[in-house]
């Protein structure tokens, strides 16, 4: 994908960017601007401040540090000069711009109700940059895939953040709506529907997905889990409903209605074992009834993604490291 997301930021900071190596910026996942603090990238799971002509650097004394100005002209961009029209992601601290990159906002928040009404003296930036990786689900698809009834298994993927869930999420959906072929032949493209509350998946730009998200495929942007799953069950038929980190008890009674309504369902959350997520209200439950049929677990290191695969007894079935996949075609993370 082009590198557009540098036009995201203000000119003396994305000069700098612009000004690091191709192949860093090829892997660059977060840029932390915060004002009058040093400007720090995360890539790889490194992370490095900025310093003059895009030098990088573990002191912080060396690194640029963004003022007032930059923080303004940054917040201008991102909402697209209409700061005004966004009161509800400023309530929920993050901004999702078309390309599905997601910038977490830090302020002052003003309270009304004893709730988050919005944040104001916004300071603090972390642009997160959304990418697609075609093939990084070439190694889970197949242990997904229920041949003889020709269905897709209910799936939830497990992580900490930033381990590639929504990158894994988004090329799953491609390819079972795509369809293909296995060693026992054709596999027909099925009917996806994803509801993409913050837009991350398919990252749409008025309606329309900036990534291949597969060509059948149907995109609910911007719309709750709960309600959006069931938007989906009630007017779109689909076959396969993805939907990215569940967790709240409405998500979890979206899900067993669509399991019972015959709708397969992946989903994501956060945590790094299926045993954790016993102690979740909404999750435990659905863990208790056993509605899950796949559990896969990733795990990031230096030379990319892992991957383990559990059965509904949670008995592991599969695991891939970063050298196996790298090897089958397969790899990258969020």
């Amino acid at each position: 994908m082009a590198k557009d997301w540098l036009l995201l930021f203000p000119e003396r900071i994305r000069a700098l960017l612009g000004g690091l190596p191709a192949a860093l910026l090829d892997k660059l996942e977060e840029v932390r601007v915060r004002e009058g603090r040093p400007l720090e990238i995360n890539y790889s799971g490194k992370y490095h401040f900025v310093g003059a002509g895009g030098s990088l650097t573990q002191l912080p004394g060396e690194a640029y540090k963004p003022d007032r100005e930059d923080a303004h002209r940054l917040l201008d961009l991102i909402s697209n000069h209409s700061l005004y029209t966004m009161e509800e992601e400023l309530r929920k601290g993050f901004i999702t711009i078309p390309g599905g990159h997601r910038i977490g906002l830090c302020g002052r928040t003003v309270l009304s109700g004893g709730g988050v009404e919005h944040l104001r003296d916004i300071t603090g930036f972390n642009v997160r940059i959304a990418r697609e990786v075609h093939g990084v689900a070439d190694g889970v698809l197949p242990y997904l895939l229920d041949r003889g009834r020709q269905r897709i298994m209910h799936t939830l993927i497990l992580s900490p953040p930033q381990h590639g869930k929504t990158t894994l999420l988004r090329d799953l959906a491609r390819q079972i709506s795509a369809g293909g072929r296995t060693r026992e032949g054709a596999r027909p493209g099925l009917k996806v529907g994803i509801v993409d509350e913050r837009s991350e998946i398919a990252g749409s730009r008025r309606g329309i997905p900036a990534f291949d998200v597969g060509p059948r495929t149907d995109v609910l942007d911007g719309c709750p889990k709960a309600e959006g799953m069931m938007m989906m069950i009630r007017s779109l038929s689909p076959e396969v409903l993805v939907a990215d980190e569940i967790g709240r008890m409405e998500d979890a009674e979206a899900v067993t209605e669509a399991l019972h309504a015959g709708i397969s369902v992946i989903a994501s959350a956060h945590g790094k074992e299926v045993s954790e997520l016993a102690r979740r209200p909404g999750l435990g439950g659905l863990l208790e009834q056993r509605m899950f049929e796949r559990y896969v677990i990733l795990h990031r290191a230096e030379t990319g993604m892992s991957f383990r695969i559990l059965d509904a007894q949670k008995r592991a079935m599969l695991l891939v490291s970063p050298d196996m996949q790298a090897g089958a075609g397969g790899g990258g993370h969020a």
